[in-house]
């Protein structure tokens, strides 16, 4: 039982690390996200391997 409940925190606080990743990349300046070499529609992409590794 402990064991689901810490899976289950687990992955709700890397849902919310990506939520908030997608979130600070989206709301970049296009200026700026070009300059550190991205393109903020691929926020999602990048936020999943940021979080999830994959």
């Amino acid at each position: 039982m402990v064991s689901m409940i810490t899976r289950l925190r687990t992955a709700a606080a890397k849902r919310a690390a990506y939520n908030q990743t997608v979130r600070e990349i989206s709301s970049l300046p296009r200026e700026m996200a070009w300059d550190i070499g991205i393109f903020r529609e691929d926020a999602e992409k990048i936020a999943w391997r940021h979080v999830y590794g994959r």
